[in-house]
């Protein structure tokens, strides 16, 4: 099978890699995005996809767009691919695209379609308190994460699950159901089209998305978010006019008549109060500009105690 692979972050590298172990499979191509600045320095640094296709001899492009891009399309057509494997690109890929592999273009998409279509389905199942998520193979059309499912794989979500755990996961189980895919798709497998119920968008995080705000927020919900953006890039609150992560934690079953935000004990860990007269545990944080410790011991440093506000 000849394969065209587009991708670009970290989720992406475990699909390449379980293509490049394939026997079956050939990697004729990859596309990802252009190199961006990162990190203290804000170098120019390659994607993840790139750096491992280049590692391998990969021929690589790094189109900063493919709508009318004659170029990356011609390219795309000499490499006359059976696939057009998609995982995480970042980039919408125009009808020509989708047009040109002679099997079909696949997408491994990170949630049980059709909840969770588009950008953050990770996110969003975790922030929504989902019990289950999973990744399912699906044939790309035009619109929005609309094509029919080959295959998908149920993933459960505890309530010890933390983004990274369930980002790990998805990704391994996602490459994994790929290679087990394709030959099947070859063999005559037809995709399956999705139910009319059940829709819903995974619109991209944003900075609020990240906010934990103790007014507004229950316990179950300042947990949700703390979960979901661990180890990376962290729930947060403000605490005197600076950014405080909020690295651990979980909802306790106790209640409060206390003003949400006020520091109820500082015993195993800092229970706070939140809204709906919920409370939180919290055992870990990173000061804004310091290592991540814990909370106890941030508690010491800056002098709180019961009663005061964490604000």
């Amino acid at each position: 099978m000849r394969i065209v692979f587009a991708g670009t972050p970290g989720f992406a590298i475990h699909a390449l890699d379980a293509l490049l172990s394939c026997p079956d499979c050939e990697l004729v191509g990859v596309v990802t995005q252009p190199d961006r600045r990162a990190g203290r320095g804000m170098r120019m640094q390659p994607s993840p996809v790139k750096q491992l296709a280049l590692m391998h001899g990969l021929d690589t492009i790094t189109p900063t767009s493919l709508r009318g891009n004659v170029q990356a399309l011609n390219w795309l057509r000499e490499k006359r691919p059976d696939f057009l494997v998609v995982v995480a690109f970042g980039m919408l890929l125009p009808v020509s695209w989708l047009e040109v592999p002679r099997m079909a273009p696949v997408n491994v998409h990170a949630s049980l379609l059709p909840r969770w279509r588009g950008a953050a389905p990770i996110e969003r199942a975790l922030l929504a308190g989902d019990r289950e998520t999973g990744v399912c193979i699906m044939h790309m059309e035009q619109g929005l994460d609309t094509g029919g499912i080959y295959a998908r794989r149920v993933v459960p979500i505890t309530p010890t699950t933390t983004g990274g755990e369930l980002w790990q996961r998805l990704a391994h189980e996602g490459a994994e159901l790929l290679v087990e895919t394709l030959p099947r798709i070859v063999s005559g497998l037809k995709p399956v089209p999705q139910a009319d119920q059940g829709v819903s968008y995974a619109a991209k995080i944003t900075a609020e998305d990240r906010l934990v705000d103790w007014r507004k927020h229950s316990a179950i919900q300042c947990d949700r978010k703390v979960r979901c953006f661990f180890p990376r890039p962290g729930a947060r609150c403000t605490w005197q006019g600076r950014w405080l992560k909020l690295l651990a934690g979980k909802p306790l079953e106790e209640r409060t008549d206390a003003d949400p935000g006020t520091i109820l004990a500082l015993n195993d860990g800092m229970k706070l109060a939140c809204a709906g007269g919920s409370v939180y545990g919290l055992n870990q944080v990173q000061p804004e500009g310091k290592k991540p410790m814990d909370a106890l011991a941030f508690a010491r440093g800056a002098r709180l105690q019961a009663g005061m506000s964490l604000h």
